[in-house]
């Protein structure tokens, strides 16, 4: 369905995917013509996506690339389908598409690198013009290892956007230490034993006829394993009495105050539940109570008894950890625990807005 000449964009929005066809040239210069819908490959629309290739559709300078000695320019790029997008020098890692304001104090070429699926690198460059200058002779940087960032008060500073679109399957067996437990059969993405059903629990597995549009097509709250399962960036805001987090999907946050203080005794069963927080050495332990038994944990629901820890720990400067631990003496007959790491997204500012309203399962209206 790929060739040198056509490319298939699918886009999905959790419970419709549309594929359109993009006439494209093999350079990153390319242009498009409109799109027209055609049929979408089968399988997972989000495993589908991860594999359409990256584009570069434009680099320019705003209002344009000739320039007087002091003045600015703005930078404009809109790419599709990235993994990474880079644009040396200067700005290091960006957005698929953005706008930055700069002063060249000489003519400068900035190289937009994008690299895609299947390890693809496209690259267009853009020659700022500064009047009366001799252009500056511009060397790969050398690649800097970064460490964790820590707040005023010595913790791990876990400020940022986590999340890497599309990564819905469980990394390779050589990626993973060697004690690491397998990947999960039941929360894909993540790793961990399969979870272990008390006797008599059997009615609380969740089990789907195949047209069924999903557990995250109702634009319902999000918990556990499937809050961070989605294809969509959340965020973590910290200070040294809360920290903040939320989900790009489904628009869901928490402000977790970080405190030894218990639990209420009896809290009022609600979609989040109530966190409190701590630190563990290095790592942030948010612990939660008090969920109403309207949310779903994978493949399963879950009482009022539900008790789920979070463990937040960044192993790195681009890497989040995350374990979570779930217990529910109505459900599981001993803890379930899963784990899963999330890319550090520095070239995000904050998350999207995502505004799920009124959704249906449309799967009837695309029926001949």
């Amino acid at each position: 369905m790929v060739n040198r000449n056509k490319s298939l964009i699918v886009v999905t929005l959790a419970w419709v995917t549309l594929a359109w066809s993009l006439a494209a040239t093999a350079q990153s210069s390319a242009t498009t013509s409109e799109p027209s819908v055609v049929a979408a490959p089968k399988g997972n629309p989000y495993r589908v996506a991860a594999t359409l290739p990256a584009r570069i559709i434009s680099l320019t300078a705003e209002p344009g690339a000739n320039i007087q000695p002091g003045q600015s320019v703005n930078i404009v790029w809109r790419t599709e389908n990235p993994t990474r997008v880079t644009i040396e020098p200067d700005l290091g890692r960006v957005p698929a598409r953005g706008t930055r304001l700069l002063s060249p104090k000489a003519t400068t070429t900035y190289t937009l690198t994008v690299r895609g699926a299947g390890d693809v690198t496209l690259t267009k460059t853009l020659t700022v013009n500064v009047a009366g200058t001799t252009p500056i002779n511009v060397s790969a940087a050398p690649e800097v290892t970064k460490t964790v960032p820590r707040t005023s008060d010595g913790k791990p500073d876990l400020t940022g956007v986590y999340g890497t679109a599309f990564n819905l399957g469980a990394a390779p067996a050589a990626a993973r230490p060697k004690d690491a437990p397998p990947p999960s059969t039941e929360a894909r993405g993540y790793f961990g034993a399969p979870a272990a059903l008390k006797s008599g629990a059997e009615s609380f597995r969740i089990t789907r006829p195949a047209e069924d549009s999903g557990p995250t097509a109702n634009c319902m709250p999000l918990i556990g394993p499937q809050a961070y399962g989605v294809p969509y960036q959340f965020q973590l805001v910290q200070n040294a009495r809360y920290v903040v987090l939320m989900h790009e999907y489904p628009g869901v946050f928490r402000v977790i105050p970080i405190s030894n203080n218990p639990h209420p005794v009896d809290p009022d069963p609600s979609w989040m539940g109530d966190s409190i927080a701590h630190w563990d050495g290095d790592t942030l332990v948010v612990d939660s109570v008090g969920y109403n038994d309207k949310t779903e944990l994978s493949v399963f629901r879950h009482s009022e008894s539900l008790h789920m820890i979070e463990r937040f720990r960044r192993t790195d400067f681009d890497t989040l950890h995350l374990e979570i631990t779930i217990e529910d003496p109505n459900v599981f007959a001993k803890p379930w625990v899963l784990s899963r790491d999330f890319n550090f997204r520095p070239e995000l500012t904050r998350i999207d807005e995502f505004v799920c309203e009124n959704n249906r399962d449309y799967s009837k209206l695309f029926k001949k």
